[in-house]
């Protein structure tokens, strides 16, 4: 993954000027070793506090691969299937719908449970195809998941994934809850160029409620290209393209797709470039952006915070600084996530 400091600074600076967008925080991951973060621009524009290598953004939809880490791991323990139906462990998300207590934990990660995205207005709470068909992005899944492990483990998802990943991967400034030691220097959401609120969840959400470093992501991601704590198998297993996403879109509920992208899927919570070996993911919150992909055969990653809603826009030229290549998910992310 080339990339030489000063150039991808100068890039960066200039991108964020060009889009708008008030800070960024950007962590490389190069042979399998955290070797450099860039922090740029300010947490909040009026305030114009710095973002420093320690503020705390808003991780988004980012929140997922790291919640499906955890999994993976009480798969290996013994403790989950990935293939026994959630509605074992807890009761169905949508009662009278016999087609949601059919849905897995492979159904939620892969997105195929047929259940709808968090905060539809037009998509009732229900199946809308049989789990486990296609795909159709859907945070509603994730939230079932984690009534699943709640449930099975007598533990809140927070207390989970605290001795699961953050313990584990020595991410200290990390968490699905807000803690008031972010206060000081957290990232400000803007929408357009005025501040928004912050986000400062009391509970855990699986889908989008992440707070955490560039560097504390990045740790998670060097875990990601090593293996670490998994079972070699599933580690393999979690970057296998199980469903190719539709033509330009992530929602897919009412309809089969009639056409799919050739060379983007998703596996068990990564999307992926399967003849690049490259897996990512985006997120994006009121005011928040994110991004991440890696690269398996590069042992190589990057991972971008931008506390604007316009922070996706500078994607695509970031990837050009440090980690080049035609990469066919930024053109069915700008129409599927426009």
């Amino acid at each position: 993954m080339p990339s030489s400091e000063p150039s991808l600074h100068t890039d960066a600076l200039d991108l964020m000027q060009f889009a708008g967008v008030p800070g960024l925080s950007l962590a490389l991951v190069q042979n399998d070793e955290v070797n450099q973060v860039l922090a740029l621009g300010v947490r909040n524009v009026q305030s114009r506090e710095p973002v420093n290598v320690e503020t705390v953004f808003e991780a988004a939809s980012l929140s997922k691969p790291v919640v499906a880490y955890a999994v993976l791991q009480l798969v290996d323990a013994g403790a989950l299937s990935l293939d026994v139906p959630l509605a074992r462990y807890c009761p169905s998300i949508a009662p009278d719908d016999a087609a949601a207590v059919l849905i897995t934990a492979r159904h939620v990660l892969s997105h195929t449970s047929g259940l709808p995205n968090l905060g539809s207005l037009k998509y009732p709470l229900r199946t809308y195809f049989s789990p486990g068909s296609r795909f159709s992005y859907s945070g509603q899944g994730f939230a079932l998941l984690q009534a699943a492990v709640e449930s099975l483990l007598r533990e809140t998802l927070e207390q989970t994934l605290r001795r699961l990943v953050f313990e584990p991967l020595a991410m200290g400034s990390s968490s699905f809850v807000w803690q008031q030691r972010f206060e000081s220097n957290f990232a400000t959401p803007h929408e357009g160029k005025d501040p928004g609120t912050r986000m400062r969840p009391i509970t855990a959400y699986a889908a989008y409620s992440l707070q955490t470093t560039a560097t504390d992501y990045a740790m998670f991601l060097r875990a990601t290209l090593t293996g670490l704590r998994l079972n070699p198998s599933t580690a393999q297993d979690w970057f296998e393209a199980l469903v190719p996403l539709p033509l330009g879109d992530a929602i897919s509920l009412e309809n089969a797709p009639s056409v799919t992208e050739s060379d983007v899927a998703w596996g068990l919570g990564w999307g992926v470039e399967p003849s690049r070996g490259t897996f990512f993911h985006w997120g994006s919150n009121t005011g928040a952006r994110a991004f991440v992909m890696g690269n398996h055969r590069q042992r190589s990653a990057v991972v971008a915070f931008m506390n604007c809603s316009d922070g996706l826009r500078i994607v695509p030229k970031l990837l050009e600084s440090c980690m080049p290549g035609e990469h066919p998910v930024l053109r069915w992310l700008a129409s599927a996530v426009a």
